[in-house]
């Protein structure tokens, strides 16, 4: 693994008055990281983001992934492709279409000395990357796409090789339906229920950001992962979810789970303790 030794001696050799001075030419900073000393977003509006976030799931990813390949879609600066590097990933790819957000993490990767790729990339261009990770990392990325199943579908399809960590901003219902195979046409009150998938759409704006385009409650969410795939294996935290890849059975149009890498214990669907074989 790469220790916290390597990241010392890298940020060591960068004085923290020259860290600060090419950490705020590179601002605004989403992801809140300490970077030779200097933390990137301090007066982050969420806090201590994205840690406060990844403290409430990080138990549902395994804590060795040696020999593991990584790819993190919309990595942003990176924090999240740096923690799976820290747990021993053998390659780390994170992909973005930001220009400002692949610098931020490049210096990030540079500072810490941690040895993560960085690509210029969108989640509709997955199949290029020409491979499939162990673990793809698509976090807080759903919302911001004006073709949020097509995504889940091209992940599916070309880069996810066992399992998928998914995170989505939710609104409305938590509550979730046990619906029927099938509705006839006549059926009307089902979609006023509140347990019903639904996928809120934004015209103009949501919390001022104009990339805000759709949110899902969370019986979309669970239904577009079980739709495109995915079986959902774990659910650590309200808006988190660890899947594996299936393969759809054309027989009988059932998802079937593709199993090769364990899950480490974490809270399940219906928050019970217990790991995936």
């Amino acid at each position: 693994m790469q220790t916290e030794r390597t990241a010392r001696r890298a940020q060591s050799e960068v004085s923290r008055a020259e860290a600060e001075r090419r950490i705020r030419e590179l601002g605004p900073w989403f992801h809140n990281m300490e970077l030779a000393g200097v933390m990137t977003a301090p007066e982050h509006f969420l806090g201590d983001y994205p840690r406060v976030k990844f403290a409430g799931f990080a138990h549902a990813i395994p804590d060795d992934l040696t020999g593991r390949s990584v790819l993190d879609v919309g990595c942003n600066a990176g924090f999240y492709s740096f923690e799976m590097k820290r747990r021993g990933a053998s390659r780390v790819v994170g992909i973005d279409s930001d220009d400002r957000y692949l610098a931020q993490a490049r210096l990030a990767a540079d500072l810490t000395g941690l040895d993560v790729e960085f690509q210029k990339r969108s989640v509709y261009e997955v199949g290029a990357i020409g491979e499939r990770f162990d673990l793809v990392i698509f976090m807080g990325v759903l919302y911001h796409l004006r073709h949020p199943l097509l995504a889940l579908d091209l992940l599916h399809e070309h880069v996810v090789g066992d399992l998928l960590l998914f995170q989505s901003l939710q609104r409305g219902s938590d509550q979730v339906k046990d619906l029927e195979e099938d509705y006839p046409f006549v059926e009307r009150e089902i979609f006023d229920d509140p347990g019903y998938p639904k996928m809120h759409f934004v015209e103009r704006k949501y919390s001022q950001d104009p990339t805000n385009w759709w949110i899902p409650n969370r019986a979309c969410v669970e239904a577009m992962l079980r739709s495109t795939g995915f079986t959902i294996v774990g659910h650590p935290e309200p808006e988190v979810y660890v899947c594996r890849k299936g393969r759809r059975a054309r027989e009988s149009g059932e998802w079937v789970v593709h199993r090769s890498v364990r899950v480490p214990e974490h809270t399940s669907e219906d928050g019970s303790q217990g790991g995936a074989a």
